[in-house]
């Protein structure tokens, strides 16, 4: 497929195509709090980009230490995702397509992993999917003209409470209703502690640390852009390449790293391949957490505004202003980095032994209880 005017990447062309507009000479960031107070009064998130956290160098050893005491585990997880995809699909025709930008580090993997471990070639775009805004349907129609009739694999990097699941089974009954897409809502992601997916590597609620920064591992692209003064209706969703951080950039580095403990890890996955259930039931276990911590900590329960998992607390504590951290316990490795970002930003935290999540990430609204 050839497209114009796609944001640029440090990511090699072979591992992904972004289907993203390139906005980065005309969009600019806004603050924290412009930010906040725009989302609390009714603007869509994706309107606007948040300032880029800047790591502290004691994050960012910090990061490095996780990436190296985990990556065995994530090749694991990662050809074991793979080997499912590959035999719920019943056939070697997959076209990935990742969900930006947590997704795309991820798609990258199993990318990699099809074509090393099991000597398939599946192509990988990445795309935007906006809660309340659905997938972006002109790239799907790119993806779907390119591809007539490959089976498209949708991936994800974790689940939270499952908002982006029930947004992509939305988009896929509504695509195939109106466009005959063919498509699937059997979302392949690494961790799925929300137990909200099909497919996953594990539901252990595990720390993947691609969460932990935000553009320096998502190949120097920012969050999906959609704003109307920017994005025409014929337009891909947009997005910004940080060229600026190239200096900082470890987004090669993080898929690298994990890409050379896939040799080491190929006999487990192949015995645990064949001797677990390729898909899973979503019993969405851990919507029915949040509900419950929703009517307890609001007075007018709003669900966006609670963000479990350690993949998500993380991400809201880069990116936004939340009340309250809550914790299931200190001593967790998974959570150490959470509380490290919760000192920088005096943010409280709360240690509640019962947690279904290692750690759950609560956003102010103005009508906390």
């Amino acid at each position: 497929m050839t497209a114009t005017g796609l944001v640029k990447t440090s990511y090699p062309k072979e591992d992904i195509t972004f289907l993203l507009k390139d906005v980065s000479e005309v969009f600019t960031e806004s603050t924290l709090e412009e930010r906040e107070k725009a989302v609390q009064t009714g603007s869509h998130y994706a309107e606007r980009l948040p300032m880029e956290y800047q790591p502290s160098e004691e994050y960012t050893k910090l990061y490095h230490e996780t990436v190296l005491k985990t990556k065995e585990q994530l090749a694991y997880l990662v050809g074991l995702v793979t080997r499912r995809i590959f035999m719920n699909a019943g056939t070697e025709d997959i076209v990935l397509v990742s969900l930006a930008r947590a997704g795309s580090p991820i798609g990258i993997l199993i990318h990699r992993y099809a074509k090393q471990m099991m000597k398939m070639e599946w192509p990988h775009y990445s795309v935007s999917i906006l809660r309340d805004k659905g997938i972006d349907e002109k790239a799907m129609d790119s993806i779907r003209a390119a591809h007539p009739t490959s089976r498209i694999q949708f991936v994800d990097g974790w689940t939270g409470k499952g908002a982006i699941q029930k947004e992509l089974t939305k988009a896929v009954n509504q695509l195939n209703k109106e466009k005959n897409m063919n498509l699937y809502d059997d979302m392949a992601v690494l961790a799925d502690p929300g137990a909200c997916a099909v497919l996953f590597g594990t539901r252990e609620d595990f720390l993947i640390p691609s969460a932990c920064l935000n553009a320096t591992v998502s190949g120097l692209v920012s969050r999906t852009i959609l704003n109307k003064l920017y994005i025409g209706e014929d337009d891909f969703h947009g997005a910004k390449f940080y060229g600026e951080l190239l200096a900082e950039d470890l987004s090669n580095d993080f898929v690298d790293q994990i890409t050379e403990c896939f040799e080491a890890t190929r006999d487990k996955v192949e015995a645990d391949a064949v001797s677990t259930p390729v898909t899973a039931k979503r019993t969405w276990q851990g919507m029915k957490e949040v509900e419950e911590i929703g009517h307890q900590l609001y007075s007018e329960t709003d669900y966006h505004l609670i963000k479990p998992g350690v993949g998500e607390t993380t991400r809201v504590l880069l990116r936004r202003s939340p009340w309250k951290v809550l914790v299931n316990s200190l001593e967790n490795p998974d959570v150490h980095h959470i509380l490290m970002l919760a000192k920088e930003k005096n943010v409280p935290v709360e240690v509640v032994p019962d947690l279904f999540y290692r750690a759950i990430g609560l956003i102010h609204s103005g009508k906390e209880t």
